[in-house]
């Protein structure tokens, strides 16, 4: 028998050794509660020396008793360096709570530096001994710290210093307007701006003060927070920069065989190579599991790809990822199954999200009485001179892709392209060449112009694979400014020629919480559904809830249900948040003019969710 040798460089046997050890590390943590203890504890400390160094007068209070056995002091440069000190451990007690070990090795140097000030200064044996006592128990439970650090970029720098450098200016200006008995003179709001900016950059500000001792203490004070800030900002742009999630050719590579071989299992399968999604395969190469790290949630979607027997082996690695970097773990709109092996082998627990239409292409037909809006709605819009035309990606021109790609830039609507679990986020791609597109065209009346860029394209629908013989609706564009119904047609036309191109199986848009609203407008229904009804109706003014469900259910699908599997329940706020920057419905980061462009032919997003009426 042979023995399979690793062809991979030593260095990179290295690092992955180092993961494994950081895994069975997280794996083998006993007191999920330290963690949150110490940071709450840092966090207490840090507010505690804060304002014991801005306030003069806390010094004199009975909390001022308790801050002194804390890490501080009370003389001018102890005074300094405990706000300095105060201001890192808050800065700090965030990451200490998600077990970041560089966090803990932050701490562990700041609490024997201010042990060391303590002794040699102020003889103060108590806060001393309090300092080194905390060392120690942050010693004695290093393990618990296990955590890496996130994806990052240099962007974060100029994050800190915008933060800190704010958070600065308004201490400063209160440590400046604390003082007024012992100001020479009134000065203005003006002249303590000026102050806190002169102080923050090391130089004398034109306040005086009548006793050395306060000017001392201000400008230490401003010159130690201004350091604090220079410092940080400095470390964060100069370390090395970690890529956000990208998905590489290789990887890509290797997805593509697996959807080959088993892609027919799940309809979002294809939205795996989206390409600013990380990847992790199981160690058979049999299955993989796509996810994105989102506000410290690790993000995935759909079931995982592959072989299902293997998919225990990829969730395993999944979890030990996330418990490595301390993200809570989150999985978006997978099917029953996947849920259930979510479940089984992560330990978590599912919620209904809704439903996923998916209408079969041999039962589909627009007669009868139940399809009679529909068709009369399509027979319109043909007699209105709207034309369609399916096909697949790679039977279109060059030409005729750039006019998709900007139409589709063009009717998005937002500023920000929207999707993540349910869409592709680009078109046109030489690897994607069996997606299959839709478009509606209309020629311009006589007394119009036509589009020269467009020409007589007014919406376009976006397919891609699911398995051999299924496509799964990725993108929904249309010309804000075409007829209505133009939706129902392009799907009806796709539905129609699904048939010559092999396909039997078509899903279609995702209904969020299609059941309640169904049951909740039902016979019958009790209050507490009524309810929920009710609120879900509500939310379809800003959401599109109730219109999706009434759109897809023209089409008489069959309604497949897809689950968020999570944690916890204190965990779900933080993993809507964290979903809903996925989807681009919120956004958080650079503005407008520090943002990239998007690269021309990359257009996609998430049609499922951008129904036009």
């Amino acid at each position: 028998m042979s023995v399979p040798v690793s062809t991979e460089p030593p260095e990179e046997q290295g690092h992955r050794s180092g993961l494994q050890a950081l895994r069975e590390q997280a794996a083998a943590a006993p007191r999920p509660w330290v963690p949150a203890a110490v940071g709450y504890a840092a966090l207490l400390i840090g507010l505690l020396d804060i304002v014991g160094a801005v306030f003069p007068r806390f010094r004199h209070t009975r909390m001022h008793e308790l801050a002194g056995l804390m890490p501080g002091g009370v003389t001018t440069l102890a005074t300094a360096g405990s706000l300095m000190i105060g201001v890192l451990l808050v800065l700090l007690a965030h990451a200490l709570r998600r077990r970041k070990r560089r966090a803990w090795r932050a701490v562990v140097v700041l609490l024997p530096v201010s042990a060391a000030l303590h002794l040699m200064r102020w003889h103060a044996v108590g806060p001393a001994v309090i300092s080194l006592v905390l060392l120690v128990v942050m010693l004695a439970h290093r393990r618990e710290f296990y955590a890496q650090a996130d994806p990052r970029t240099r962007w974060r720098a100029l994050a800190n210093f915008v933060g800190l450098g704010g958070l600065s200016m308004l201490l400063g200006l209160v440590i400046v307007s604390v003082h007024p008995r012992a100001e020479i003179g009134s000065p203005g709001i003006g002249a303590r701006l000026e102050q806190v900016v002169y102080g923050l950059l090391g130089f004398d500000g034109p306040i005086r003060y009548a006793y050395d001792r306060t000017s001392d203490l201000v400008g230490y004070s401003l010159a130690g927070l201004g350091l604090l800030t220079a410092l940080t900002t400095a470390y964060l742009a100069l370390r090395p920069s970690e890529p956000v999630a990208v998905l590489s050719q290789q990887d890509e590579e290797r997805l593509r065989g697996l959807l080959r071989r088993h892609g027919q299992r799940d309809s979002l399968g294809y939205f795996a190579l989206r390409r600013d999604k990380s990847v992790l395969f199981s160690h058979s190469g049999k299955a993989a599991i796509s996810y994105r790290v989102v506000s410290g949630v690790m993000l995935a979607s759909g079931d995982p790809v592959g072989d299902v027997e293997a998919w225990p082996g990829a969730i395993k690695l999944f979890m030990a990822e996330a418990r490595a970097h301390a993200w809570v773990p989150a999985v978006m709109g997978c099917s029953e199954v996947g849920g259930e092996v979510w479940t089984r082998e992560a330990g978590l627990d599912a919620l209904e999200l809704g439903d996923e239409a998916i209408v079969r292409t041999d039962a589909f037909s627009l007669s009868g009485r139940a399809m009679r809006n529909v068709r009369q709605m399509v027979k319109r819009i043909e007699r209105n001179g709207y034309s369609c035309q399916v096909r697949r990606v790679a039977d279109l021109t060059a030409e005729e892709r750039d006019r998709i790609t900007v139409a589709a830039a063009r009717w998005r609507g937002t500023d920000t392209e929207r999707g993540f679990s349910m869409a592709l986020g680009r078109f046109g791609d030489p690897g994607d060449d069996d997606c299959v597109v839709v478009t509606a065209h209309r020629p311009a009346d006589p007394d119009e112009t036509a589009d020269p860029v467009l020409g007589d394209l007014k919406a376009v629908l976006h397919f891609v694979p699911w398995g051999p013989d299924g496509i799964s609706l990725e993108l929904m564009r249309r010309d804000r400014a075409a007829d209505p119904g133009l939706n129902e047609l392009l799907i009806v036309a796709a539905l129609q020629a699904a048939p010559g191109l092999g396909v039997t199986r078509v899903s279609l848009n995702f209904a969020m919480f299609r059941s309640a609203l169904a049951r909740g407008e039902r016979l019958g229904a009790g209050p507490v559904l009524r309810a929920w009804r009710g609120l879900l109706v509500f939310l379809s003014r800003w959401f599109q809830i109730e219109s999706l469900y009434k759109f897809n259910a023209k089409f008489q699908p069959d309604w497949e249900p897809r689950f968020l599997v999570y944690p916890t329940a204190r965990d779900l706020p933080r993993i809507g948040f964290a979903a809903m920057q996925a989807e681009a419905f919120i956004t958080v980061g650079m503005p407008r003019f520090g943002r990239r462009r998007q690269r021309a032919g990359t257009t996609g997003g998430s049609g499922r969710a951008e129904l036009a009426a």
